[in-house]
């Protein structure tokens, strides 16, 4: 679950990390009076999307008076913003409003997991302010990396070194570093990022963007958190997704998935682009998901416009295969099936659900294993599109 960057600021202030004073604004009104608060000019204006790049996209604005802050908010609030890791755009509902700060120097800093090592990674850089990932593959040796034992936790002499290879101030330094870790581990948190950390023109290191993402598996320990949820970030098929405790993503492909287990559907993702094709979505129905809940599954898969085939890859344990043909063949009952549906199934109760399937009446197109089930659905896709 995504924060947006005021949440975010908002709990790094309550951990006493150094943030702009500001304020949040859901309308003109409340705008004009957060900044009759903050006191005086400049101002800041920043749009609250779930997405990278709004400076590019005009939704960072410098603010010198009380006609330029309307304009600005104006140009922002009910807005429909666009950028490039969001190209259909994100809605804006509320605006963050900060006292401008005197940037002296841009850094990066951020805490998240390394799944290759099975441990927290503390990464840095002197290149701030900018898309990390692009500094990462334009210049790699700008990326320092701590990494924290995750019994021991981080340690200070890890960031005193960060420190000193980034010439900054060790003490100001390592309690941020410090202190953003504590973030990470007691909000359960899957990254937390400060981009840009800078050094202001008094010396001061202060955080002027703040992302926190939340592992969405830890929530039930974190229900003030799960409160914070801003759903109109999210599709409408996300949404109804979570109704029925369903994983689903949106991408930007023609093949629908439909898995059980996080591994699988990203094993499935990857064998569909090996097979030519392009995952319309990640959805994962679960270990132990329901007749009902594969039926709704296979129901949101439907109501995606740019679906032109399904790849339904399961693999049978808790989720028996006869309990997935079920609910298949009661999906089939209420929903036009307007695409070609690939199944591959194997595992607990397998010839059962074939069975199921092939008396049902339906146009199953039976799949022996995973790479017949991806290339089958790549074919199937490119013939519907024509």
């Amino acid at each position: 679950m995504k924060l947006h960057e005021h949440q975010a600021k908002e709990i790094f202030a309550r951990y006493g990390l150094p943030v702009p004073e500001g304020r949040v604004a859901f309308s003109l009104k409340e705008a004009l009076q957060a900044a009759e608060e903050l006191g005086s000019y400049p101002l800041v204006v920043k749009a609250q999307i779930h997405c990278g790049g709004r400076g590019k996209a005009g939704g960072v604005k410098v603010v010198n008076n009380a006609e330029e802050l309307e304009s600005a908010v104006e140009s922002m609030l009910g807005k429909i913003m666009k950028t490039f890791q969001c190209p259909e755009g994100k809605p804006v509902n509320r605006v963050w409003i900060e006292k401008a700060t005197a940037i002296d120097r841009e850094y990066y800093l951020s805490i998240t997991l390394d799944r290759s090592v099975g441990k927290p990674v503390v990464v840095a850089s002197s290149a701030g302010g900018v898309e990390i990932e692009e500094v990462a593959k334009e210049n790699p040796e700008a990326i320092l990396k701590e990494y924290a034992d995750p019994t021991l936790g981080l340690m200070p002499y890890q960031v005193r070194k960060l420190a000193f290879r980034l010439r900054l101030p060790p003490r100001e330094f390592s309690n941020i570093a410090l202190t953003l870790y504590r973030i990470y581990t007691e909000l359960d948190a899957s990254l937390v990022e400060i981009n840009p950390l800078v050094l202001d023109k008094t010396g001061r290191l202060i955080a002027l963007d703040a992302k926190i993402d939340i592992d969405d598996n830890a929530l039930f320990r974190h229900k003030e958190l799960e409160e914070l949820e801003d759903e109109s970030q999210l599709s409408e098929l996300e949404v109804e997704a979570k109704k029925y405790g369903l994983n689903y993503i949106k991408l930007n492909g023609n093949i629908g998935c439909m898995v059980n287990g996080a591994g699988l559907a990203m094993a499935t993702m990857d064998i569909i682009k090996l097979a030519g094709g392009e995952p319309a979505n990640f959805l994962d129905v679960g270990g132990g998901a329901s007749v009902d809940q594969i039926a709704n599954a296979f129901r949101i898969l439907t109501a995606d416009k740019d679906v032109k085939a399904v790849f339904i890859n399961i693999f049978g344990g808790i989720l028996r295969c006869d309990r997935l043909a079920r609910g298949l063949v009661e999906a089939g009952k209420k929903v036009n099936f307007r695409f070609p549906i690939v199944v591959r199934m194997e595992g607990t109760n397998v010839e059962e659900g074939k069975k199921i399937l092939s008396e049902s009446g339906m146009n199953f197109v039976n799949a022996e294993d995973m790479w017949d089930g991806a290339k089958k659905a790549v074919e199937l896709a490119n013939k519907t599109e024509v």
